[in-house]
C-alpha cells in the first residue's frame, strides 16, 4: 500500500467527549483587562465591603447636614451636653449644638482637604516623576536633588510657617498637604517610567520620529496608570490622618469649622465625663481609614498583573 496516496477525510475521525464543550473552549473570547480586573475585585470580599462603607460615609457626609434642621455651628446651651437620643442622635457638645450634623460635616471637610490634596499631588508628582524618569541624566540629577531638599522639610514645620504668615483656613491646610506629599507620587512615577522608557513599544515610537510629549503621555502614561491609581487610594487615608492629626493638635480649621480631627480633639477634653464626644468621631474616623485601606488593598490585587491566576 502506498501511504502517500492516502487521505484522511474529516468523516474518518471521531471525537471522545463532548463536541461542543471543546468547541465552546477553543472559541471563547478573552475578557478585555477591565473586565478581569472588576471580576477579581469581586471576588476581594474585604475590598467591596470597604467600597461600600466608603460610599455610605460619603452618601451620609453630603446629605445628612443638608437635611438636617440643625446648622453645624449653631450654639444652644439649653440643649448642652445631652447624651445620644431620638432627637439628637450623636447627642450634642458643651456648647449645644447637634453632633450628628457636626460630625458629618466634619467628615465632609476631612474627605474635601484629603481629595483636593491628593489631586494636586497627583498633578505636580506624576508630571514631575514622569519627566525626571523619562529624560533622566543630568535632568533627573537635578530634580531629585530639588526633591530631596523639599523632602528635608519635616511638613510640620513647614504647616507651622505657613500659620505663622497665613491664617489657619481650609486653604493653608491644603497647602501645607500638598507642599510635600506630591513626593511620594513622584518617586513611584519614575520608578515606573524607568522601567517602561526601554520597552519595545517605547524605542519604536521614538525611532518613528514620535515626539517626547507623545511617547510620555499616550506611550508610557497608559501603562503605568494601574499603579498611579493605587498610589492614590494609599495616599487619601495618609492625607485624612494627617489633616485629623494636625486638627487634634490644634493646628487645624478654625472655630467654629469641624473636621473629624476637631472633634476628636474637642471630646477627649471631655472624656470622662461625655466619651460619647469623642467615641463616635473615632468609630467614624477608624471606619473610613480601615475602608480606604481594604479598598486599596483590593484595587492593588486586581490592577497588579503580576497577581493574576496561571
Amino acid at each position: 500500500m502506498d501511504l502517500e496516496k492516502i487521505e484522511f477525510l474529516p468523516d474518518d475521525f471521531e471525537f471522545v467527549g463532548d463536541k461542543q464543550d471543546i468547541t465552546k473552549d477553543v472559541v471563547a473570547p478573552s475578557l478585555p483587562a477591565w473586565k478581569d480586573s472588576l471580576n477579581r475585585f469581586k471576588k476581594n470580599k474585604g475590598a467591596v465591603i470597604g467600597l461600600i462603607c466608603i460610599l455610605i460615609i460619603a452618601v451620609f457626609a453630603i446629605f445628612a447636614p443638608m437635611f438636617s434642621s440643625y446648622k453645624f455651628d449653631a450654639i444652644n446651651t439649653k440643649i448642652a451636653s445631652i447624651s445620644p437620643c431620638a432627637e439628637h442622635f450623636f447627642g450634642t457638645d458643651t456648647y449645644g449644638r447637634d453632633l450628628f450634623v457636626r460630625v458629618w460635616t466634619g467628615t465632609r471637610y476631612s474627605l474635601f482637604i484629603a481629595v483636593v490634596a491628593i489631586f494636586i499631588d497627583v498633578i505636580v508628582g506624576m508630571t514631575y516623576g514622569l519627566i525626571s524618569g523619562y529624560f533622566g541624566g543630568k535632568v533627573d540629577s537635578v530634580m531629585q536633588r530639588i526633591q530631596e531638599i523639599i523632602n528635608s522639610i519635616p511638613t510640620l514645620v513647614i504647616l507651622t510657617l505657613l500659620l505663622m504668615v497665613m491664617k489657619a483656613s481650609l486653604f493653608t491646610i491644603i497647602m501645607a498637604l500638598s507642599f510635600t506629599e506630591w513626593i511620594g507620587m513622584s518617586r513611584i512615577t519614575r520608578a515606573q517610567v524607568l522601567r517602561v522608557k526601554e520597552e519595545e513599544f517605547v524605542l519604536a515610537s521614538r525611532t518613528l520620529g514620535a515626539s517626547n510629549l507623545f511617547i510620555i503621555f499616550k506611550e508610557i502614561l497608559p501603562n503605568i496608570y494601574s499603579q498611579m491609581i493605587i498610589m492614590i487610594m494609599m495616599s487619601i487615608p495618609n492625607a485624612i490622618f494627617y489633616e485629623a492629626y494636625l486638627s487634634f493638635v490644634g493646628l487645624g480649621l478654625p472655630i467654629p469649622m469641624a473636621s473629624l480631627g476637631t472633634l476628636i480633639n474637642d471630646g477627649f477634653n471631655s472624656i470622662t465625663i461625655y466619651p460619647y464626644m469623642m467615641v463616635i468621631p473615632v468609630i467614624i474616623f477608624s471606619i473610613l481609614m480601615l475602608s480606604f485601606n481594604l479598598f486599596g488593598d483590593g484595587l492593588r490585587d486586581a490592577l497588579d498583573p503580576t497577581m493574576k491566576e496561571m
